[in-house]
């Protein structure tokens, strides 16, 4: 009997820690939408203009980018007195980058058109999880520049792996680590997220976005402006 009843409460207990962790997920994704203006407002956003300067190395670099939600989006990058830019849609991408020696736009490797089918969606990660075949799990605490944040992993199908660190004390998403594999290489970066702002439309926004490659500063931010759809083709 003695043996049984530990088996039990063991199970028991075992049982508990799983629903109590399920629930503490829940509840991190649940603030983490309200803080940042919750799934109604995100639903609203079906297009998106946003212009950046960013700072790489001593060298000043201006983005225009254009998203149509979960269809195409272009990248415009002005740098050294030359213009180049990047489309990707569901299928296909290319890259136009004339300081790399490019005559005209090449099309990207297969493993860059799918790494970078995530940017194609503009609402919240913590919401399109689900619909994009991802899965998600609470993996404990890190520190972050001295804040202790929760850490959440979503893993696709594909093997990418996306890891949030979550500020307690906001509930914003500070900082991200992906891992994925481009070129037959698996590859980790990590990207860094702060000056959040609320808009008028109703969601909050990272102004400022750091990671190795430098960072950049969003000056501008326009919520569905009117995108005409022909920027998405390449000139043949």
């Amino acid at each position: 009997m003695k043996t049984s009843f530990n088996y039990l409460l063991l199970a028991l207990i075992i049982s508990l820690s799983s629903f109590t962790k399920a629930q503490s997920l829940d509840e991190i994704v649940a603030k983490h939408l309200e803080a940042i203006g919750g799934k109604d407002n995100w639903a609203k956003l079906k297009t998106l203009r946003t212009e950046c300067t960013m700072k790489s190395q001593g060298t000043d670099i201006n983005f225009t980018i254009v998203q149509v939600d979960k269809k195409c989006m272009r990248q415009d990058i002005a740098v050294a007195g030359m213009v180049g830019y990047n489309i990707i849609n569901n299928k296909e991408g290319w890259n136009y980058a004339p300081w790399q020696g490019h005559t005209k736009a090449e099309a990207m490797t297969e493993d860059d058109v799918k790494n970078s089918q995530d940017e194609l969606w503009l609402q919240d990660e913590f919401i399109t999880y689900k619909e994009l075949g991802k899965t998600m799990e609470y993996i404990g605490k890190d520190d972050v520049d001295g804040t202790e944040c929760f850490k959440i992993k979503m893993a696709s199908k594909d093997g990418k792996e996306t890891t949030y660190y979550i500020d307690p004390s906001t509930y914003f998403v500070i900082k991200q680590t992906e891992k994925m594999t481009s070129n037959g290489q698996v590859q980790e970066s990590s990207t860094f997220f702060s000056d959040y702002k609320k808009l008028d439309e109703g969601i909050v926004y990272p102004m400022s976005i750091s990671g190795e490659w430098g960072e950049m500063t969003i000056t501008k931010l326009e919520i569905n402006p009117k995108v005409d759809e022909s920027i998405f083709t390449v000139a043949k």
